[in-house]
């Protein structure tokens, strides 16, 4: 059925007689379709008479019902200032957790449990009680000193003792001996004074420095003839430069006898303290205390297996001068400036032929030895219990006792044992 009209398509050609009723004329040759014809007149089935209608919606108004603009929340956003900084605080925090993580994991190699039980409380051995070791070296150690002479030989180091608050100071006569009479002390923290020597005696191996410092601490005295084998005690001083220095020991015998002395100088007696503490040289002169923090000694010379001039070591046996007679020596220095020396009024020589004992080979007439009955050629057995086998025990024993004490001498003379109290008496030189 055909009605003039190409209605196939859009755009056709009308046909003869003019266009379609409801139709708008047709596009002048050469000009597009226009883009709002719509397709339903294109439609086979529609009604060709029917009225057809193009419907062109209106241009919006400028600011009128504009869209709302809508974001893609698929879209990467630019983070904020905050986020930023949160990020970095986050990543920082997890980089150093793992950091530490990973290096405690190193360094420990492994999984260590804890060591050792947990207290609450330092058990009584670590309270350092005044009667231990170490309560007895804080006691002792602010009142002893380090002593250093130059002289033409170069510097001499030992050590000394506080015995007044006025500032007096016992050492070793071979600590000053080849100094001019000056020295300089160092105290226990670390302060100097310029020492001045008193006085000394050379063969008892005592010496007594003066520092222009009041308010010291002087040392405790204790009673070295109440010691016994055995009793625990501490050597102070300064070995090897080393100030401060506390080792421990316990006495290893009494009444030790020494004679000691450098090649061309004084001989020294006494009976001597032995002791297994560590000593070494720079001890020399410091103080040897008992388990009270009392000085019962003053370190003086140690025994060494190397030879002669080599530098000798501690190997156990040290030996101080009792604290008795050192006292003394120091009272007499202070108050005279020299020391007395007790003697018995008789020259030694040689050993007994047979049964021990030392042999006088004079006796003065008017010394304490001819006042108790002794004769030349008697042979000495014991001196207060002590048994004599050497001239040196005779001389060294005499010198541990005051001018004045009273001894029991057992001799011997030919063939028959005697006892004799002796009274000692002073040098009169």
């Amino acid at each position: 059925m055909t009605d003039g009209w190409d209605w196939r398509r859009p755009g056709g050609s009308p046909a003869p007689g003019g266009p379609a009723p409801g139709r708008p004329a047709q596009d002048a040759p050469g000009q597009a379709t226009s883009p709002w014809w719509s397709d339903a007149l294109a439609d086979p089935w529609r009604d060709p008479y029917a009225p057809a209608a193009v419907v062109v919606p209106a241009a919006p108004a400028p600011g009128a019902g504009e869209p709302e603009p809508v974001t893609d929340p698929d879209l990467p956003t630019r983070p904020g200032l905050r986020q930023v900084v949160l990020i970095s605080l986050v990543t920082a925090l997890l980089a150093g957790s793992l950091g530490s993580a990973l290096t405690y994991a190193l360094l420990r190699g492994g999984d260590v449990p804890t060591l050792g039980a947990q207290s609450g409380q330092a058990p009584a051995l670590a309270q350092r009680k005044p009667e231990s070791l170490a309560g007895v070296a804080e006691r002792v150690l602010p009142s002893v000193v380090t002593i250093r002479v130059v002289s033409l030989g170069g510097t001499s180091e030992g050590s000394g003792f506080v015995v007044s608050a006025e500032g007096h100071i016992v050492t070793n006569d071979h600590v000053v001996a080849d100094g001019p009479g000056k020295a300089t002390v160092v105290f226990n923290d670390g302060s100097t004074a310029a020492g001045t020597v008193v006085g000394q005696d050379p063969e008892s191996d005592i010496a007594v420095i003066k520092v222009s410092r009041t308010g010291l601490a002087p040392v405790q005295f204790g009673d070295s003839d109440a010691l016994a084998v055995g009793d625990p005690v501490l050597a102070v001083g300064s070995p090897l430069s080393l100030a401060n220095t506390v080792t421990a020991g316990i006495v290893s015998a009494l009444d030790r006898t020494m004679q000691a002395g450098e090649p061309g100088g004084p001989i020294r007696y006494y009976a001597a303290i032995q002791t297994d503490a560590a000593v070494n040289h720079g001890n020399s002169g410091g103080p040897l205390v008992d388990g009270a923090g009392r000085v019962v000694g003053v370190n003086s010379t140690i025994k060494s297996l190397v030879a002669d001039g080599q530098e000798a070591g501690n190997i156990g046996l040290a030996f101080a001068i009792p604290i008795n007679q050192a006292k003394r020596i120091t009272e007499d220095i202070i108050g005279t400036g020299k020391a007395r020396r007790t003697v018995i009024g008789a020259q030694v020589g040689g050993t007994g032929a047979t049964g021990g004992g030392v042999r006088l080979n004079a006796v003065e007439p008017a010394g304490p030895a001819a006042a108790a009955g002794l004769r030349t050629g008697d042979v000495v057995l014991r001196l207060d219990g002590h048994p004599m086998t050497d001239p040196t025990d005779l001389v060294a024993l005499v010198r541990k006792y005051a001018p004045g004490s009273v001894v029991t001498v057992e001799y011997r003379r030919g063939s028959s044992r005697q006892n004799a109290s002796v009274t000692l008496a002073a040098d009169a030189k």
